[in-house]
């Protein structure tokens, strides 16, 4: 038997053998951390390569340049209905067509094993059921085409269907699957091909609700108006939820049509909450909100599950009448007053044949970005967006571009490019705007894969900049990514397409589907109505993208990112390189509560700019242009475009569109 020496002794060599050991583990991870690393930049480097390596002679290879694009940047969606009336809806009566209790399983399965559709009430899923229709397809028939718009939704139910995207095939689907939802909850063409494949005919069971695309009633948020009217009107708590947070602001009343809720209040800033009362089945708070007092004087907390009937300032006032509009307006000096009135009168007398186009920025889904040159001044150069008439009105975007022509033309923040003019003729709209030639922040991010913790706050900086001033004239932005942000001259970050912009003044929400999926807010996703909070969601989303070069929330398709997204941020494994204090502020900016959101709270932005992830930052500095940008670009002239990937020519000649006379004020 060993002494207590040869004991000690002993431990002590097995303590320096784990010390060992945990040296290797950490000397390990290290390089496999710096291995995954290079493998992330040579990655980079890869797709660098591929988007913007063309060789001169080699006018095909322009072509597969923009497709790789188009597999890279994301592409922003809607569905914006162009009316909303909920007492109108309450009458909707949906078509039914008899089946087989086996074509009703089958369809009923293959809603709930859809992404999407499962999350749908067992009676709103019933409705859809009851709504389908039987039609044939043979072989090699052509189901969807991908570009279309679309307004049905399909389940298989016999044979089978190929499914290709660019000519690509995707995958094979068999009986039993939905497919075509997307382009009823958006206002978005088709993303696919579909074709049948089997040696005989078969069945396809489609929603018949076919939405008409000139009705004012036409809703594309979900896929009937019955399930619209319930989400609508319903609103779900769990126990321990706040419902309404003391000190932020609200627009909307409820009864409770389940459960108990308890009222607190805090006299005193940091005071623990005094209980007031609990309240029940039938009771309603929040009545102040329909009267213009948008400020929540007590906190709401749900006690157990709780189910409240909803009602927002706006609906109320349609139905009832009565109430004040609250309005901010923005106050210009004089100074600033005099400037806009000159530049105005200069742009007014301009025409489209005063300008040459010299080179292409960029390249979306409604047309071009173009530097143009003034022929009497060739100094002065601008951004040219041209959008094609045709594709606006196939995709029912009238109000989208008509929103962003008056928001743009009254901005005028240095973190906004501006909009001096607008023009049309028979095939395009035409926006002039500031030319900013340093380049999109996707491109930087792209090419170095992330950025450092000081450059990242640089550029959220100038993102909380223009949302500030966005949101105090009642604008919310609504498709913040990097894609949107672009670099002027100096190097500092500006927002630009403002194609999801929308002026729902204070205290107010909206409706409508819109974003790019892996920046969509869960209170959109959910129906649920959505403000400004939602721009402060996607600003975390930013913050984490930069720092990682990736978005913490993503899938393989739109769906399947939004479950991910309603798990929650705090689902998400933080990478190292994310500090402390950038974590916690992406944490507090990703709340699932919008009430909760930093931001969104009693002292509005102040409470980003003073985070710890802000400590030091010369925000005066960033406000006045004389704090130095983390990156800047390089630009020699008013017309080099070298911070821009090269583009190839549209051949694509849009038929002419007189648009219904939408466009008259254009």
């Amino acid at each position: 038997m060993g002494t207590l020496r040869d004991l000690q002794y002993a431990l002590q060599e097995k303590i320096e053998e784990l010390r060992q050991r945990d040296a290797l583990i950490d000397e390990l991870e290290l390089e496999l951390d710096q291995k995954d690393e290079l493998i992330q930049k040579l990655q980079n480097e890869l797709d660098k390569y591929r988007s913007v390596i063309k060789p001169a002679t080699q006018q095909v290879h322009k072509a597969s340049v923009l497709q790789e694009q188009h597999r890279t940047k994301r592409q922003a969606i809607s569905g914006e209905p162009t009316a909303f009336d909920i007492h109108e809806l309450s009458h909707v009566t949906l078509p039914f067509y008899p089946k087989s209790p086996q074509s009703k399983d089958l369809i009923k399965e293959a809603i709930l094993d859809n992404d999407f559709m499962k999350n749908l009430e067992l009676s709103q899923i019933q409705e859809i059921v009851d709504s389908m229709y039987p039609v044939e397809y043979g072989k090699d028939s052509c189901i969807i085409k991908e570009g279309d718009v679309g307004s049905l939704v399909y389940v298989m139910e016999d044979g089978k269907v190929e499914v290709t995207k660019e000519s690509m095939k995707l995958c094979t689907m068999g009986p039993g699957k939905v497919f075509g939802e997307l382009a009823i909850l958006y206002n978005c063409t088709r993303t696919a091909t579909v074709k049948s494949k089997s040696d005989h005919s078969h069945t396809i069971v489609e929603f018949s609700y076919k939405l008409d695309h000139n009705c004012p009633q036409h809703l594309h948020m979900l896929f009937s108006q019955v399930t619209l009217l319930f989400l609508s009107l319903q609103t779900h708590y769990g126990d321990g939820e706040y419902i309404v947070r003391q000190g932020a602001r609200g627009d909307t009343f409820f009864i409770i049509s389940k459960g108990k809720v308890n009222v607190t209040r805090e006299d005193l800033p940091n005071d623990m909450p005094v209980y007031l009362r609990a309240l029940g089945k039938g009771d309603w708070f929040g009545e102040k909100a329909l009267q213009g007092e948008d400020i929540r004087t007590a906190n709401v907390i749900a006690a157990d599950a709780v189910t409240c009937l909803v009602i927002d300032r706006d609906s109320f006032k349609h139905l009832i009448g009565g109430l004040e509009d609250v309005s901010n307006k923005g106050y210009e000096d004089a100074g600033a007053k005099a400037k806009y009135e000159a530049e105005n009168a200069f742009f007014c007398n301009l025409k489209l044949v005063d300008f040459n186009i010299i080179d292409t920025l960029g390249v979306g889904g409604f047309g071009r970005v173009e530097l143009v040159q003034l022929k009497s001044d060739e100094i002065k150069t601008f951004a040219m967006k041209i959008l094609k008439k045709r594709h606006i009105v196939d995709t029912r975007q009238q109000e989208h571009i008509r929103s962003e022509k008056q928001i743009m033309q009254e901005a005028h923040s240095d973190f906004i490019v501006r909009l001096y003019r607008t023009f049309k003729d028979a095939k395009y709209l035409y926006m002039l705007m500031e030319a900013c030639l340093g380049g999109e922040l996707w491109t930087i991010l792209r090419d170095r894969g992330s950025f450092e913790d000081s450059t990242t706050r640089f550029y959220t900086a100038c993102v909380v900049e223009a949302f500030a001033y966005l949101h105090s004239k009642g604008i919310i932005y609504r498709d913040l990514k990097p894609e949107n942000l672009i670099l002027d001259h100096r190097g500092y970050a500006k927002l630009v397409d403002f194609g999801f912009a929308k002026k729902i003044g204070f205290g107010k929400k909206t409706w409508t589907f819109c974003g790019t999926p892996e920046y969509v807010a869960p209170e959109i996703i959910l129906n649920k109505g959505h403000d400004i909070s939602a721009d402060y969601w996607s600003l975390g989303i930013l913050m984490y993208e930069l720092l990682t070069g990736s978005p913490p929330f993503s899938g393989p398709d739109p769906m399947k990112t939004y479950n991910i997204i309603l798990r929650g941020i705090d689902m998400i494994e933080f990478p190292k390189k994310i500090t402390k204090n950038a974590a916690n502020l992406i944490k507090k900016l990703c709340r699932d509560n919008p009430s909760e959101r930093l931001g969104n709270l009693k002292n509005g932005v102040k409470d980003i700019q003073k985070h710890k992830w802000f400590e030091g930052f010369n925000w005066e500095g960033l406000r006045k242009g004389t704090l130095t940008p983390p990156i800047i670009p390089e630009v020699s002239s008013s017309t080099d475009t070298s911070n821009f990937d090269s583009f190839p020519e549209d051949n694509d000649d849009p038929p002419p569109d007189d648009m219904s006379g939408w466009d008259t004020d254009f």
